[in-house]
């Protein structure tokens, strides 16, 4: 009995202080981890405060906050793990390998991906606008992150890689309140051009078109059978495609009963017999 009673001393003198001193390393370790999850529970919070106040869009918002905790969640985890003597080199190393082979793997979607993030940051196109990009033009259906979709004029569904998106050329039909319609028609080289341009002038009196900037007919060039002329109206975006098309409606009709004529390209064959 006096045998096991010393052997336990001992044990315990020996094991003591390697109990004590992992102990309080668990214990501040815990303390650590409780502490920086719940501050990451708070700025996460508060970034998605902050993107809502910037009205960053709302597809965005979940995203940036998972991914913003996610990273976090990871490195306050590494430091825990190096707090109670976890060598971390060799998992920081593993993880790096294992995010390299992931980024070489899905490099075209992460494209895409990043292409997404950066359209719903800085919005060069929203919902519901006309746009021509990458040879298609449609209206801007949905954003997502990978990919666009815009719907053609014929209702065609187009699905637009946003990689390509992001690093092209993106013309937005919709996001200014006005546009300049021009009304381009040609004329015989005998017809009155003052008249004509009086004739133009007046179709442009309609309560659609701005005054602001004024009306406007220039000749824009002579070609091979006719004098090029061109009305130049502002009007309200929405209104673009009803004012083109009436107008031209309206300038055949005046031109017509003012005899006026526009002329078709003419070719003169000439057969020369040996």
């Amino acid at each position: 009995m006096d045998v096991n009673i010393e052997y336990l001393v001992g044990l315990s003198e020996a094991w003591l202080p390697i109990v004590l001193q992992y102990s309080a390393q668990l214990l501040l370790a815990l303390i650590t981890f409780l502490i920086g999850w719940w501050l990451i529970n708070k700025l996460t919070g508060r970034l998605g405060a902050l993107l809502r106040r910037r009205q960053v869009d709302p597809s965005l918002h979940g995203f940036i906050e998972s991914l913003a905790g996610v990273a976090l969640k990871i490195l306050l985890l590494i430091s825990v793990a190096s707090m109670v003597g976890v060598e971390t080199t060799s998992f920081i190393a593993m993880i790096g390998a294992a995010g390299l082979a992931v980024g070489l793997a899905l490099q075209g979607s992460l494209a895409n991906f990043a292409g997404g993030v950066l359209i719903l940051l800085f919005r060069p196109f929203r919902v519901g606008e006309w746009i021509e990009a990458q040879g298609v033009a449609g209206t801007v259906h949905s954003i997502q992150i990978f990919h666009t979709v815009l719907k053609s004029a014929d209702n065609k569904t187009i699905v637009v890689p946003n990689g390509s998106l992001s690093n092209g050329h993106i013309t937005n039909y919709s996001r200014e309140q006005r546009r300049r319609a021009d009304i381009n028609v040609g004329i015989a080289y005998s017809a009155d051009i003052r008249l004509a341009r009086k004739i133009l002038l007046e179709i442009a009196e309609d309560a659609r078109v701005l005054r602001d900037p004024e009306p406007v007919v220039f000749v824009t060039g002579l070609g091979e059978s006719a004098v090029n002329l061109s009305l130049r109206v502002w009007v309200a975006t929405g209104d673009f495609w009803p004012v083109t098309f009436a107008f031209t409606e309206q300038l055949k009709e005046r031109f017509a009963e003012a005899g006026i004529g526009v002329p078709l390209p003419r070719r003169e064959l000439h057969i020369v017999q040996g």
